[in-house]
């Protein structure tokens, strides 16, 4: 039949909707501790504590340094300038005129239905840092961008298996810290992302919210964030991301 899924991609399917909605994770041992917790007596109840991921790790870390060092809006702004000038057009629907995915601009008419996807490594890897930086307004963010496209393009870099590794945590935060452009916030973040949650992705958001809730108000450093979910040790990240704050 035309347009059916062979077996193969019915299981890729599967497995990549299982990654990004987090169906395959056990978090029996977390509630069991946040049942004592009023803060986090919802988390069970609610079935909190999955993350929504991207279908790849690399769009996800491409999306993670996007986020440092600028406001939530500019992040939206960067990763649609990716998308809509590097995207290839998802679509079950022909290409207007006939043209290919990398052919219709992205202002373009299209007709309903067609879409962007995020752009592949192989796909940014060909683009220039001058370009990233001035054209999509990535900053000084584009050589970080550039670099790791051009790795995992590469194959110098395989950061799917990352999902999968046996690593111990700190040794993970290690690898992912090798990275050009991770930095603690964003190995934090995608160490969330991949189903650990032994550190917490300390940004301005975070000392805010801490500073509300246990320190009237006043300013507090990134070392004190850590230090008011430190009891919660392997499950902190995902204690903190749960919490239902003072006033939110």
């Amino acid at each position: 039949m035309e347009g059916s899924l062979s077996p193969v991609e019915e299981a890729q399917i599967r497995q990549t909707v299982e990654w990004m909605l987090g169906l395959n994770q056990d978090f029996t041992a977390f509630y069991a501790l946040a049942s004592a917790e009023p803060k986090l007596r919802g988390a069970a109840s609610r079935a909190r504590g999955r993350i929504l991921r991207s279908a790849t790790l690399f769009e996800d870390m491409v999306k993670t340094i996007l986020t440092t060092n600028t406001l939530w809006a500019a992040t939206i702004r960067m990763n649609k300038n990716l998308v809509a000038q590097f995207g290839g057009l998802v679509t079950s629907e022909p290409s207007p005129a006939g043209l290919g995915p990398d052919d219709v601009p992205p202002d373009a008419v299209r007709p309903d239905g067609i879409r962007r996807a995020f752009p592949t490594p192989e796909r940014l890897a060909q683009v220039s840092e001058a370009t990233l930086r001035l054209e999509t307004r990535l900053g000084y963010r584009a050589p970080f961008v550039a670099g790791l496209a051009r790795q995992a393009a590469a194959g110098e870099l395989d950061l799917e298996a990352l999902k999968t590794s046996s690593l111990p945590t700190l040794e993970l935060r290690k690898e992912l810290m090798r990275i050009k452009g991770i930095g603690a916030y964003a190995a934090a973040n995608l160490l969330m992302l991949l189903g650990r949650y032994d550190f917490i992705p300390v940004d301005s958001w975070a000392i805010k919210m801490v500073s509300q809730e246990w320190h009237d108000g006043q300013p507090v450093k990134p070392a004190q964030v850590e230090a008011a979910f430190e009891r919660w040790g392997e499950w902190r990240g995902l204690a903190y991301w749960c919490w239902e704050w003072t006033g939110r």
